[in-house]
């Protein structure tokens, strides 16, 4: 049943009154998060929805920028919220600061951590390494996340996909359809709980894939996924304020077509990253520690 219903479905299944068993024997049984259906069955207020979009916005413009620094911006906008909020809801998101601090998206401890593989490597060609991270998209009465696999060396996005909650399955997918394109020879994300799981590590490196992740805090360890977020919100997200799921899947669709294809990019020597990709004609990139 877990793999044959879609998720919707099984949501559907769930009985929340006078059930002869309990919600969370059947949210194992049917394959889904007891958090996530909690998550469901409860709406957020008007008040959590703006509160997280501007919280977005901010760390959108400063990453570096901790739970503690967030909510002083919001006190200052006027937006009065104690600090134990804003770092549940930075948790919510899935964001965390980019310098070494508080662990806001904590990753299971039992499982393994691979070492960074990047330091000083010179990435010469496309589909050497491919880079994954999970973003926040908000909505005008609510919010999904989205994630993607660029190609490091092109800034190609090869494939990406959103979900209305943080399960492990969006990953999965959009990590499958990737390695069904081209099998890179490293694959590179941060250490949170999705990229540490066991499906995920197995599904790399069951591909013959090499696994590396990000040094905790290190903002320049996943620097080209971070601007593709930064020109994806400013260029699309935030003008398009999308209505629903449907519109952001169109519209983020959309975009990344123009990004991929149309939009010329300046460290491309002004190539889209589509041209890179399937040709190969730029300098050689150098990352340093």
């Amino acid at each position: 049943m877990k793999q044959a219903l879609p998720r919707s479905v099984r949501l559907s299944l769930i009985e929340t009154q006078k059930a002869e068993l309990s919600l969370s024997k059947q949210s194992e049984l049917l394959g889904i998060s007891r958090s996530s259906l909690y998550y469901r069955s409860v709406a957020p207020t008007e008040r959590e929805i703006e509160l997280k979009h501007r919280i977005d916005e901010i760390y959108t413009v400063y990453p570096f920028y901790g739970y503690r620094r967030i909510h002083q911006q919001l006190l200052r906008e006027g937006k009065h919220l104690n600090r134990k909020t804003v770092q549940n809801y930075m948790r919510e998101m899935g964001l965390e600061a980019i310098y070494p601090g508080p662990n806001l998206s904590k990753r299971d401890q039992k499982q393994r951590v691979y070492p960074y593989l990047l330091r000083n490597l010179a990435i010469t060609r496309p589909a050497q390494v491919f880079g994954t991270d999970i973003t926040y998209i908000k909505l005008k009465h609510g919010w999904l996340y989205l994630v993607a696999v660029i190609d490091w060396y092109s800034r190609y996005v090869v494939s990406w996909e959103l979900s209305d909650t943080l399960e492990i399955d969006f990953v999965l997918r959009t990590t499958e359809r990737a390695l069904a394109k081209i099998k890179p020879e490293i694959f590179n994300s941060d250490q949170g709980s999705h990229f540490t799981s066991p499906k995920y590590t197995a599904l790399i490196l069951g591909a013959g894939v090499k696994l590396s992740m990000d040094g905790r805090g290190r903002a320049l360890d996943n620097v080209f996924t971070e601007r593709l977020w930064r020109s994806l919100k400013y260029e699309c997200v935030y003008l398009a304020q999308f209505e629903n799921p449907k519109e952001a899947k169109l519209g983020i669709g959309e975009y990344f077509d123009f990004y991929n294809n149309t939009r010329p990019h300046q460290a491309l020597k002004y190539q889209t990253p589509a041209q890179v990709y399937f040709n190969t004609v730029t300098p050689v990139i150098m990352l340093k520690s």
